[in-house]
């Protein structure tokens, strides 16, 4: 009905202006805007070329059937349209050079295009002509050095007469997951498994949580499948700030069969006003790489990365002018070998519409310059977004190619070399107590460091299985740093020589299994649910029970943060940090040098009672300090 209203005003808009023009042209034009407002393109675009053939100048009518064709992926035919216009229309050379160009462009007619480009560049002398020229230039190029694969449609059990985007593959590569926009609105995610023949088997919807009757978009599954990260749209808070129209959102599962919690927004250190949307998360889980228009961008859509360190996800830093343009920058995927990274782009002169691009980590925070993937991998379509397999061998994309303007599928192919990121195995297995080894430790905090001490990767042991999942580019050995709560820290080496799926289970010792220097526990204070304040009380026991120790030298004061188990592990360990800092904060204001003082939140690990009951639980949520002599 709106579409259909919005075509009945521009009716009323155009009466005036084509008083002077035939009327049976005028009746075409409108049969054509009335047919396209029913959905029906083709008869559309009939009557229009009969409105242009009764009245040849129609310019309104080249204008609106070239765009029409255009959006169909008719570009010869958008062009020829132009091409006409710029003959019999008045003006028409000045009035439809540009579409023309970029017609004649995605048409693959390179030449034709800066040939009309060298006319009018010079003439108009703006950045968009030279981005132009730049693009017709790379297109001849691109086309004369193609890739040696060609993108293969997934096949019709993943992909619908609906848009299918964000594919992403899982670390051992036995799921698909992606992004389904069903009836022009709602967005989903789905899954799919292999079959026995190389196919997939049909998507099934990921069920609730986490889809919702809002839009679910651009999901993100950990390397250990335990955490989900995706975007969530139509949100608003009532202070305007915690929430804007699309936000990030995370939600968690025990084990990779449990169903998933209740998502959780990431709030306004990371969400704002603004668009968040898109997540990726390194292979640790400690680097959050998403796309936003916040302030401070380079214009449109960036992507911009967090850090999550110490407990906190960080203020997120934008990637610079390397990567990020004036156009739109989105669908970051960074590889497992958490060195190259893929994106989507509208601002560099590419094969046309939104490309797909490349770029290597350089240091911590500088990327090299990124490459255009080249064709076919990218069309004078839409590429939407790619992910990439561990092995680095084949890419999956979502790409308009085949269809209509914004009808995505995804397609599947092997990368050539140059194109690939490092290749990747996986090391997994679980933490446990060497002498019960049925006992497994959940939240050991794991380290991953070169050979020269560099660490590489942080992660945590599952809450669950105390499991793990990790991801690490093969041929070379890796150090080990693993420290928990109650148990004697860990350093081992690792070699890893091959590119395969390796079993590496860490043991652990208890602390007290050697006699150890002398902890003493001096004082607990607890703390109500999700708070992350001291009141009067817990600061007057602080004062009173570390007097004794104030002014004697040489001391250690270990303070330990705890939450209870509900709610998410990554915001308890989060919690359990702000409580140990404020602990610890008390503690420097008293005059103890901060230097002895060593603070650390632990999350859910090390429960003083069963996290059965509301008791229980209010005895897990603590802070305990202790002093080691």
């Amino acid at each position: 009905m709106r579409r259909l209203s919005i075509v009945i005003c521009s009716v009323f808009l155009y009466v005036s202006a084509f008083a002077q023009l035939p009327a049976n042209a005028v009746n075409r034009f409108t049969r054509a805007l009335n047919y396209e407002a029913k959905g029906d393109r083709a008869n559309a675009c009939t009557s229009m070329e009969e409105a242009i053939a009764m009245y040849p100048a129609f310019s309104e009518a080249y204008s609106q059937l070239g765009q029409w064709y255009y959006e169909m992926h008719k570009f010869d035919k958008a062009a020829d349209v132009f091409i006409r216009a710029s003959a019999k229309c008045p003006k028409g050379n000045e009035t439809f050079a540009k579409p023309l160009v970029k017609s004649l462009i995605s048409a693959y007619r390179p030449t034709d295009a800066l040939q009309a480009c060298m006319q009018y560049a010079p003439k108009y002398n703006n950045s968009e002509w030279e981005m132009l020229k730049a693009q017709a230039k790379f297109v001849s190029e691109a086309l004369s050095n193609p890739l040696p694969d060609t993108p293969k449609n997934i096949g019709c059990r993943i992909n619908t007469p609906d848009p299918e985007i964000f594919p992403s593959i899982a670390a051992d590569t036995q799921t698909l997951y992606y992004t389904r926009r069903m009836n022009g609105i709602d967005e989903d995610f789905f899954s799919s498994t292999p079959d026995s023949c190389g196919g997939w088997f049909t998507g099934r919807n990921m069920g609730s949580p986490p889809n919702t009757l809002d839009q679910e978009s651009g999901q993100y599954i950990s390397v250990d499948r335990h955490y989900l990260f995706f975007t969530r749209c139509e949100n608003r808070s009532e202070n305007g700030w915690e929430k804007g129209g699309c936000d990030l959102f995370m939600a968690y599962r025990v084990a990779v069969d449990s169903p998933w919690t209740v998502p959780q927004t990431f709030g306004a250190t990371i969400n704002s006003p603004g668009y968040e949307g898109m997540p990726c998360l390194s292979a640790d889980n400690r680097e959050l790489f998403f796309v936003s228009d916040r302030p401070g961008g380079y214009g449109g859509l960036d992507i911009w990365v967090s850090h999550f360190e110490n407990g906190y996800w960080q203020v997120p830093r934008n990637l610079g002018p390397y990567i990020n343009t004036a156009g739109n920058e989105t669908a970051p995927f960074l590889h497992l070998d958490n060195n190259t990274l893929y994106y989507a782009s509208t601002g560099m002169a590419g094969m046309g519409g939104s490309d797909l691009y490349y770029c290597r980590r350089m240091n911590d925070s500088v990327w090299s310059r990124p490459k255009n993937l080249g064709y076919p991998i990218n069309t004078s379509c839409d590429e939407h977004s790619i992910c990439v397999s561990p092995n680095g061998e084949k890419c999956y994309l979502s790409s308009d190619r085949d269809s209509v303007q914004g009808n995505f599928d995804i397609y599947e192919m092997k990368l050539p070399p140059a194109l690939r990121p490092v290749p990747v195995g996986i090391v997994k297995g679980y933490v446990y107590d060497s002498l019960n080894t049925d006992e497994r430790l959940n939240i050991a905090s794991i380290t991953v460091k070169k050979r020269n001490g560099t660490p590489l990767f942080h992660f945590m042991s599952n809450r669950g299985d105390g499991s793990y999942m990790i991801t690490l580019p093969a041929g070379t050995e890796y150090y080990w740093h693993v420290d928990r709560v109650g148990y004697k820290a860990v350093d081992d080496s690792f070699a890893f020589t091959d590119r395969v799926t390796v079993t590496h289970n860490i043991p652990m010792l208890p602390s007290d299994y050697i006699m150890p220097i002398s902890d003493t526990l001096i004082f607990t204070i607890h703390f109500p649910l999700n708070s992350a304040k001291l009141s009067d009380s817990d600061k007057a026991l602080i004062s009173r029970a570390m007097s004794p120790w104030a002014f004697e030298k040489g001391l250690v004061v270990m303070v330990n943060g705890y939450t209870d188990n509900t709610g998410n592990p990554m915001l308890n360990e989060q919690l359990s940090y702000s409580r140990a800092n404020l602990v610890a904060q008390a503690l420097t204001d008293m005059g103890i040098d901060p230097v002895n003082i060593q603070s650390k939140g632990w999350g859910e690990a090390n429960p003083v009672a069963p996290n059965d009951n509301e008791i229980n639980w209010a005895k897990n949520r603590r802070v305990e300090v202790i002093i080691r002599r």
